[in-house]
């Protein structure tokens, strides 16, 4: 694995490739640069920017002088590759559900509702938030785990090769938190009323999520929720939704799925100032095209968006491995004085999620499994609360 472009910078600076005296620290012959290279050591023992030699210098370095170090000291390693998950559902313990549950239990659904009921907007969009920035390590990262990620950032580190199981981690995270809001809508059994009240509810949590909270992630994910074809087609919620909360509906319909659209195509930003977590996802999809789960297609599948679109987001990446600091400083402002709730913390933890979606061995099983057995349960709550008109 090739250390990451930052570990590279910081080698970059520490030791200079065109600075003699500190080749020369090294006790390394310096060869001038128009020296014939027929006449040099080809063994590999000298070092010039035109005759290299059969190893890097920073290899040659790391071999024969031990890690790299800086002026003040600090070693600078080579950055884990992390291939196992940090969401661990087994062993996941909570005050909500015993050390093992089925799928989707009674009880732990009644009191999630429960707590999603007496929970404002702005607090949901807050603690969110704070559980989305945890895991994408935009805060809270400790100089150990900087050490072993390589860069300072998880912002930084989703964009380079070693980041993928946090990328897929984020991914996890995304489908799994959009399926219990989806879950929350279709498991509403009473009337058109409580339905329309709950996605009203969550069309405003979507909306702190953008403006107040700047978190493009999690309101990415809300939207996801709303979108699903299991929700999207229940035309008698939606039309009492409209009839009964219309200024949900118009700000879900002018603004706020107007706004994601425009994301998704690359024709809207972010004010960085208001910014905590960018909208990364279109990037996540893109290099982990294989393991991005969900129905229905991404813009860049479709015919009539072209490589502009790709374009945008890899450029995009680019600012966001840049920008870590500011998004940290945001997030820590934000949420300064935020005085989470334990309980309500947990139902956006992605390993909660887990065990309440699939049961205590059900979320260990392989992701695809999980989502294609899940689409089916959505689909089936869906078309109990309004069955599907049969053609003749």
């Amino acid at each position: 694995m090739a250390p990451s472009p930052s570990v590279s910078r910081q080698n970059d600076s520490a030791q200079p490739l065109t600075s003699p005296s500190n080749r020369q620290q090294h006790k390394r012959p310096n060869v001038h640069l128009n020296q014939d290279p027929s006449t040099s050591e080809t063994d590999g023992s000298s070092y010039t920017e035109l005759y290299p030699g059969p190893q890097s210098y920073v290899d040659r370095l790391q071999a024969e002088d031990g890690p790299l170090k800086v002026e003040d000291g600090n070693m600078y390693l080579p950055p884990v590759v992390e291939s196992v998950s940090s969401f661990k559902p087994s062993r996941y313990q909570s005050s909500l559900m015993p050390k093992e549950n089925k799928p989707l239990e009674v009880g732990i659904l009644r009191r999630v509702k429960e707590l999603l009921a007496e929970l404002d907007p702005r607090s949901a969009a807050k603690h969110i938030t704070k559980a989305d920035c945890m895991v994408a390590r935009i805060l809270d990262v400790t100089p150990e785990v900087q050490k072993r990620m390589g860069v300072s950032s998880g912002m930084e580190l989703l964009t380079l090769p070693h980041g993928q199981q946090l990328r897929l981690d984020l991914l996890e995270r995304f489908q799994t938190m959009a399926t219990m809001f989806a879950v929350d809508v279709l498991g509403c059994t009473g009337t058109n009323e409580e339905r329309a009240g709950l996605l009203h509810k969550i069309i405003q949590i979507a909306a702190e999520l953008k403006s107040t909270m700047g978190n493009m992630f999690g309101f990415a994910a809300v939207m996801r929720a709303l979108e699903l074809p299991q929700v999207a087609r229940l035309e008698q919620t939606w039309m009492t939704l409209r009839q009964r909360h219309t200024e949900g509906a118009i700000l879900y319909d002018k603004t706020l799925r107007p706004f994601m659209k425009s994301l998704n195509e690359g024709r809207e930003s972010c004010p960085l100032s208001n910014t905590t977590f960018p909208h990364v996802l279109p990037l996540l999809c893109l290099l982990e095209k294989s393991m991005a789960g969900g129905e229905g297609t991404e813009p860049w599948d479709m015919v009539e968006v072209g490589v502009d679109v790709v374009m945008f987001h890899l450029g995009a990446a680019r600012t966001f491995a840049q920008l870590g600091g500011i998004y940290c400083s945001n997030a820590e402002n934000k949420l300064q004085g935020f005085q989470e709730q334990a309980e309500v913390l947990e139902l956006f933890l992605t390993d909660f999620q887990m065990r309440l979606l699939w049961g205590s061995r059900g979320a260990e099983e392989k992701q695809a499994l999980r989502y294609a057995k899940f689409d089916q349960v959505l689909t089936a709550l869906s078309n109990k609360l309004e069955p599907p008109v049969r053609t003749h």
